[in-house]
């Protein structure tokens, strides 16, 4: 499944996912710190969808309440109930 999701409060843009068999197959972001944001993708490909949001879910970036890698999380449990 392809999936995009819509990040709040975070530079980047758009976060484009494709899930199969609950396993994270790819993660892109667009916009962002391009070196955290592909840092992130890399980490996470291959990685059990819950795994991924049990890490990241809460990452906090300069007091924002969010970050790119909370929002991750959040569009990972968007595509899980899609």
């Amino acid at each position: 499944m392809k999936y995009r999701y819509m990040p709040r409060g975070v530079c980047s843009r758009m976060i484009e996912l494709e899930i199969e068999d609950d396993m994270i197959k790819d993660c892109r972001f667009i916009g962002g710190c391009h070196g955290n944001t592909q840092g992130i993708s890399a980490l996470v490909k291959g990685m059990d969808v819950d795994e991924a949001i049990e890490k990241l879910e809460g990452i906090d970036c300069g007091g924002r309440g969010t970050s790119c890698p909370d929002q991750l999380a959040k569009a990972l449990k968007a595509a899980k109930d899609a």
